[in-house]
Parts: structure tokens; C-alpha cells; sequence
């Protein structure tokens, strides 16, 4: 190539997809940008013809891709919120009170400001109750039983 040489080339495609990696979203292009740079120093330092350069590259971004793939299978990395995107998840645990009577097992609570869908035994419009888990888009619901709430003292001492 007249006037640029090619590992330069290299090193700005490189350069390029690593820029591309941080603003598009995945960890796909940051492999073809290690890819781009090792081949660009490969050309630094032996000079192939073009042809044996695109080869190179395609093996180094498979190579790249793939050991990548499998050292992320072996190696998931663990996020430090595991419940971030799973809003019914977030919600167990916590209580709410029934507005749509659980009849055959079906009806509807409030938590906070929304209502959801839940299952659980039947209970009548007001009941408090406590959110065990999620089934689908569904709550997973019992009944909240409070200290005083079944008749008798509770026990001293």
C-alpha cells in the first residue's frame, strides 16, 4: 500500500472496534479488536501480503471469539445485584394487601403503588398477605399471620 503502512491499518481497525465495543452494547467486538491489534503487530514485525493478513485476522477473531466464549462459560461473571432486571423477584418477601379476592386460587393484591395478579389460598379484599414468589407475571402469595392476629397472647417469657 502506497503511502500508509498496513499495520497501521491494523492498529486503527483495531483501535475502531475497541471504541465500538464501549459504545455499542455486548462484549463481541472488543475479540475482533485484539484480533485486529495482534495481527497489526504480526505485519509490523513480518510483512505478509495482504491475503495472508485477512487470513490471519479471521483465524485470530475466531481464536479470539471462541476461547472468549468458553472462558465466559467457565467463568460467568456474577453480578453484584442478581435480582437488577427481575422486578418480580425483587418483591418476595414483602407484603401486600389483597384488592381482588383470591377465589380458586386467582385475584389480585396491591404492592406500593401497582397491582399485580396472585395465587395463593382464598382470601377476601383486605387481607394481608405475604409475596412467597412469582410464577410468570404472577404472584405467589399466603396469608400474613401477625403477632395477636390468631386469638390468643402470645407466650411470656
Amino acid at each position: 500500500m502506497d503511502g500508509i503502512e498496513a499495520y497501521w491499518i491494523w492498529f486503527a481497525v483495531g483501535l475502531v472496534l475497541a471504541g465500538l465495543e464501549m459504545v455499542l452494547p455486548g462484549v463481541y467486538l472488543i475479540w475482533l479488536a485484539v484480533a485486529a491489534l495482534v495481527t497489526g503487530v504480526i505485519v509490523l514485525v513480518s510483512g505478509p501480503p495482504a491475503l495472508m493478513q485477512v487470513v490471519c485476522f479471521v483465524f485470530l477473531a475466531l481464536i479470539a471469539a471462541f476461547s472468549a466464549k468458553r472462558w465466559l462459560r467457565d467463568q460467568p461473571i456474577l453480578s453484584s445485584d442478581p435480582l437488577l432486571n427481575n422486578r418480580l423477584g425483587r418483591l418476595v418477601g414483602q407484603t401486600a394487601r389483597v384488592t381482588e379476592a383470591i377465589e380458586a386460587g386467582s385475584g389480585r393484591v396491591r404492592v406500593g403503588d401497582g397491582e399485580w395478579l396472585a395465587r395463593g389460598p382464598d382470601l377476601a379484599v383486605g387481607d394481608r398477605v405475604r409475596i412467597v414468589g412469582s410464577h410468570g407475571s404472577q404472584l405467589l402469595v399466603e396469608p400474613l399471620t401477625l403477632i395477636g392476629d390468631e386469638g390468643t397472647a402470645p407466650p411470656v417469657g
